[in-house]
């Protein structure tokens, strides 16, 4: 250890710039400044019209860049050919350009809020990181990825991290929106496989969405679900009257975290009269025997008061269901931010099966990704998963990651790493030190923001990798190493439909901002361990070592023709494996054949006790707090959206509380007045909307306000691990100023 901590200490970057080949040095070397850092792109786009995969959500649009004759990007319109948005884009993406032009953009390293060089910066990076590392060992220091960056950049983060610096721990923001889905699908199917395409939008009769809110969340999925001819029922179940729920034909407004019940209540229903489609499950699914003694207790008549629903409204639920040739059954925050969302989403799966409503066109159990790259993450982050779907704790995984990589077996741990909640806590016990944080704003996002800030506060070193050095985290760390973002820098993204897509380098990173992946290329430098990763020299490279990685797994993309095929076919859905090439084009689902990903081939119903909420209502605190996508122009913490004009004339500047009316007359609330929201946790101000898409005793936030998550409990589901942001107890009290 000794020796490599001299190598860091001793590594200067003009040595680097000299041994890399020579697109690295044309990347790096491209003005006069003391280490040859500059403005002029690799591979630019050449002058005319390129199409590349938005940055923004899951959805995964196509949107046509205009570059002049620099390669620099003018304008975009979305890309009528590309099978995901037929020319369709929502706010955000039609504004996809303007945050790169930010005048508070990240340009210099900065250390304890002076600007330093590269050089100075990765010198201090590695001092620090490897100083904690020698004296409290190698779990003492962990990182926290993102669903933002390239699917290559996480490929190379998270090998460079545990396989080349030796790190333990290292999760990803994709654990506050996807976990949930990630371990149901994992029990339930053997593993993470969304089966769905995005034609199941417009083949499904009945469409029935739990927590979801698609028309402002995933706006271009709505328009697809627009498409239908086959005139849908549309049943939304959801304790807020939601745009969504308001264009459905069926609204279940059911109390807050009663959805499990729900669920349980309906497979009864499904059980007792007789519309289980039982020579599917025979063929395809265990478990259901025991399913159904569990089930004794859900007689739905039973649980009216828990659900908050009549009678009436629950039988026509169930009959729809019942009734429906192609159902398909839709998730996303709603469910998987609770305090027993694994289960939640267990026992959407598991009605999806007992009515064969899987496998063909317009069924599933279909969860809707968050983030752009959120697939990716969950596949090739190697966080808490290795390389490609793969498990730290299989020997034989292990080996056949490293043979695929050409590195030494012994260099990949031989366990998982914490999850995001697990590290941040072990920063309060004293286990973690140091804190690596890429492209993302935990100081705004995680949940109980205010131990989260003391618990980073005790931190020895705290580095963040972002475009923008201003966001809540940022001003929290110690080194700020400035990124290049989206449209900066190449690579692929995976969206809810499993589809890679294409994302092109169109514009100039400001000043001497760089791709992640480049940041990760001189951190293995600096580290003592580039030779490691010397032949890493592009994100193409990249792709291929995934391609190598997934062979053999059910993500396997052995297939794809490298960057040229998915520019060229609009995307490409994983699985592809060499030789399926007359697939390619063609929307794709999973399960066709009844086959899952289990050992014995057949799926699994899974089921728990529910559990009580882990905060009820009190005198004090008599309302339930729920959160959630604020419009469609925003997004996640607005690190990028609020440097849109255009977009910030979309929402408010303020932060805005809905209360019903009944509960604003009984605190002597008023529309447009200013309140406070109180929990345990915190105290914050908003401005009142009296409004009856709450119900009664329920208040609603959007997320996307810095000060919300001072409220949010910090409790996670026990399996996935997956904050519970959507139930809390607070009061809402009068502003008297």
């Amino acid at each position: 250890m000794k020796t490599k901590m001299k190598r860091r200490l001793d590594f200067k970057l003009p040595g680097l710039l000299r041994s890399l080949d020579g697109p690295m040095t044309r990347e790096l070397v491209q003005s006069p400044g003391k280490f040859g850092f500059g403005n002029v792109p690799l591979r630019m786009t050449p002058h005319g019209t390129v199409t590349s995969v938005c940055g923004f959500c899951s959805t995964g649009c196509g949107l046509k860049v205009h570059v002049d004759e620099r390669g620099q990007a003018i304008n975009l319109t979305a890309d009528s050919s590309y099978p995901v948005n037929l020319g369709m884009a929502c706010p955000k993406g039609w504004e996809a350009l303007t945050p790169l032009g930010a005048k508070d953009r990240a340009v210099v390293p900065m250390l304890d809020g002076n600007a330093v060089d590269w050089d100075e910066a990765l010198q201090v990076f590695c001092r620090r990181f490897g100083a904690i590392m020698d004296q409290h060992g190698a779990e003492s220091v962990a990182f926290l990825s993102t669903g933002q960056i390239m699917c290559e950049e996480m490929f190379f983060l998270g090998a460079l991290a545990k396989f080349g610096m030796g790190m333990v721990h290292g999760d990803g923001n994709t654990r506050q929106c996807m976990a949930t889905a990630v371990t149901a699908y994992k029990e339930s199917f053997g593993f993470d496989a969304p089966p769905y395409t995005y034609a199941d939008f417009e083949e499904s009769d009945v469409l029935v969405f739990v927590g979801a809110n698609p028309c402002i969340a995933h706006p271009i999925m709505w328009q697809r679900v627009e498409r239908n001819r086959h005139g849908p029922e549309i049943v939304v179940i959801d304790p807020r009257k939601t745009e969504t729920a308001m264009a459905a034909t069926q609204h279940l407004a059911i109390k807050p975290k009663s959805d499990l019940v729900l669920f349980y209540c309906l497979a009864h229903w499904l059980v007792v009269n007789g519309r289980v489609d039982l020579e599917y499950v025979e063929r395809h699914v265990d478990g259901y025997v025991e399913l159904v003694e569990f089930l004794k207790d859900f007689e739905f008549a039973d649980h009216l008061e828990v659900l908050g629903l009549s009678a009436e409204e629950f039988e026509l639920f169930a009959r729809t269901v019942a009734n429906g040739k192609r159902v398909s059954f839709w998730w996303t925050m709603g469910v998987n931010q609770g305090h027993e969302a694994t289960r939640t989403a267990q026992a959407i799966i598991n009605v999806a099966l007992m009515t064969g409503n899987m496998g063909r066109p317009g069924t599933g159990a279909n969860s809707i990704t968050g983030q752009c790259n959120a697939m990716g993450s969950r596949l090739f982050s190697n966080t808490t998963n290795l390389l490609g779907g793969h498990d730290f704790t299989k020997a034989e995984h292990r080996e056949k990651v490293a043979g695929a990589l050409g590195m030494e077996v012994g260099r990949i741990p031989d366990r998982g790493s914490w999850a995001y909640d697990q590290i941040i806590e072990g920063i309060g016990e004293g286990k973690i030190k140091g804190l690596w944080m890429v492209a993302t704003n935990g100081a705004h996002s995680w949940m109980n923001q205010k131990r989260f800030k003391e618990l980073v506060g005790k931190l020895d070193f705290f580095v963040v990798q972002d475009m923008f050095g201003n966001t809540e985290s940022a001003q929290l760390a110690d080194l700020v190493l400035p990124a290049a973002g989206w449209g900066e820098k190449e690579g692929t993204f995976i969206n809810s439909e499993r589809r890679f897509g294409l994302g092109r380098k169109v514009s100039r990173a400001p000043g001497q901002a760089l791709a992640d992946f480049h940041i990760f290329r001189l951190v293995a430098e600096y580290w003592g361990c580039g030779e490691l990763f010397r032949g890493w020299t592009s994100p193409e490279v990249v792709f291929e070592k995934m391609k190598a990685v997934s062979v053999g797994q059910p993500c396997e993309i052995s297939g794809i023709e490298g960057y040229a095929m998915l520019a060229r076919e609009g995307g490409v859905q994983w699985p592809l494996k060499a030789g399926d090439g007359d697939v390619v084009g063609k929307e794709r689902r999973l399960f066709e054949d009844g086959l899952f990903f289990t050992a014995n081939g057949r799926a699994r119903l899974v089921f728990e006790t529910p559990r009580e909420v882990p905060e009820k209502v009190s005198e004090e605190y008599p309302l339930v707090l729920l959160t959630g996508r604020g419009t469609s122009a925003q997004w996640h913490t607005q690190t990028r959206t609020s440097k849109s004009a255009i977009l910030r004339k979309l929402y408010s500047e303020e932060l805005w509380v809905e209360v019903h009316p009944a509960d604003a007359e009984g605190l002597g609330v008023v529309d447009g007045k200013m309140v406070r929201v109180v929990s345990r946790r915190g105290t914050v101000e908003a401005v009142a909307r009296v409004t009856a898409t709450v119900g009664r005793g329920q208040v609603f936030l959007p997320m996307h306000y810095a000060q919300v998550n001072e409220l949010t409990i910090g409790v996670v589901d026990p399996y996935s691990r997956q904050p519970n942001y959507k139930f809390c107890a607070v009061r809402v009290e009068k502003d008297l100023r």
